[in-house]
């Protein structure tokens, strides 16, 4: 083939395979576990905040409740059907969620894993998840607590493989299969600071006032002094 022809066949078949990698489906990068895991609706969550690590924050059940409110609303925009929850305080929920302090150690996951869901099927359908979610890993000898944003976020992404969804290739994608730190704030430490912030801010604004309050009168006294020696000012 004349190196003409060939220069032309090689670049219509780079603009055939652009034009192919564009308009593919996304849907065919999204892989779903099971497209409908769920026969009935409202989906039962139990929420273990009673049998709890060392280092779980009070904080944590309230980001696993906005998370559940994520899905409901629609999540990701991948799932076929619209979640409904119902938060009960039995453990024998469709969804079980749960804290260990580290996966690592106390489920003997790979270093990295940060939650996982865990469904129980039959027949096509889950009967019952656990989702087991941690409150930290080490970063090399220090150990780092998750904070509310990051226990959102990966509560998030396990409670959307409890609703039949897989990893996706999209980085911004709430299903890909890594996360990004949210937040670097220690919920249990800000919750042991905050009545020093809070003292702190209080006395600062006495302070303040107090301060504010002498300059105040300081003036007054140097208003009536200027009237006693000059008089009244011409208005």
């Amino acid at each position: 083939m004349p190196y003409n022809k060939r220069k032309t066949a090689l670049f219509a078949i780079l603009v055939l395979l652009f034009f192919a990698v564009l308009f593919s489906p996304q849907d065919r990068m999204y892989p779903e576990l099971n497209p409908a895991p769920w026969e009935n609706m409202p989906i039962t969550v139990y929420i273990d905040d009673r049998d709890i690590p060392a280092h779980y924050s009070p904080s944590y059940r309230t980001q696993v409740e906005k998370a559940l409110e994520y899905w409901g609303n629609g999540g990701n925009g991948k799932l076929g059907y619209t979640p409904e929850f119902k938060i009960i305080e039995e453990d024998n929920a469709d969804i079980l969620v749960m804290w260990v302090e580290n996966l690592e150690e106390d489920a003997g996951v790979r270093n990295g894993v940060a939650g996982f869901a865990r469904p129980y099927e039959a027949n096509g359908r889950y009967e019952h998840v656990d989702i087991v979610l941690e409150t930290g890993n080490y970063q090399g000898y220090s150990w780092k607590q998750y904070g509310d944003a990051s226990m959102r976020e990966i509560a998030k992404h396990e409670i959307g493989h409890a609703l039949g969804l897989g990893h996706s290739n999209d980085r911004k994608d709430i299903m890909f299969p890594t996360y990004d730190q949210m937040d670097d704030i220690d919920p249990l430490l800000l919750q042991k600071t905050l009545p020093l912030i809070v003292l702190g801010l209080l006395a600062g604004s006495a302070l303040i006032f107090y301060h504010g309050g002498g300059w105040l009168r300081s003036r007054r006294k140097r208003e009536r002094l200027e009237k006693d020696i000059f008089g009244e000012k011409e208005k």
